[in-house]
């Protein structure tokens, strides 16, 4: 069978086993990332932003201490505070999260930014991204582009990203 007719012919295995579901977990279930998304974003836009949750299904805490995506040339993380009435955005160089607990990333909120764009986020695509944990390690995710100025991501069944496993597409 030629590899073309072999890739069609196990496509429904890996639907029904959820390979589009995304759906991985770390070691001894520890963190997973959930519905990891990003918005479109506007020709010459020199930056964009990750969404998603992060949970610690352990009884350790752990550490996000960096991320890296072919899309960008760095990626931050970013804490939102008010100030006078006015939001101000502070680089964190780790995100801490505790045992049983969730870290959500969300527009106008805590957010993953990729800095140094290398071109426009475009609606409809996904970019990988790769979570350095300081126990678990890296969890590699795919990042689905919701549209410009979205404030969910693009609807798609539980995207669960974790360690250990290759990511599924």
């Amino acid at each position: 069978m030629k590899p073309r007719g072999y890739l069609i012919s196990i496509l429904p295995l890996l639907l029904l086993s959820g390979g589009f579901a995304h759906s991985q977990t770390a070691g001894q279930n520890s963190i997973a990332i959930e519905r990891a998304w990003s918005r479109a974003t506007p020709a010459g836009a020199k930056n964009g932003a990750v969404y998603g949750t992060v949970i610690n299904k352990g009884n350790v805490g752990d550490s996000l201490v960096g991320a890296a995506t072919p899309v960008g040339d760095q990626v931050q993380f970013h804490s939102v505070a008010e100030e006078n009435g006015v939001s101000r955005m502070r680089e964190m160089p780790t995100v801490d999260v505790r045992p049983g607990a969730k870290v959500t990333f969300s527009p106008g909120g805590m957010h993953i930014m990729i800095v140094g764009l290398k071109e426009p986020l475009k609606e409809g695509q996904s970019f990988p991204m790769t979570m350095t944990f300081e126990k678990v390690g890296k969890i590699d995710v795919m990042v689905p582009v919701a549209k410009v100025g979205a404030m969910q991501g693009p609807a798609m069944d539980s995207m669960t990203h974790g360690v250990g496993e290759p990511m599924k597409k």
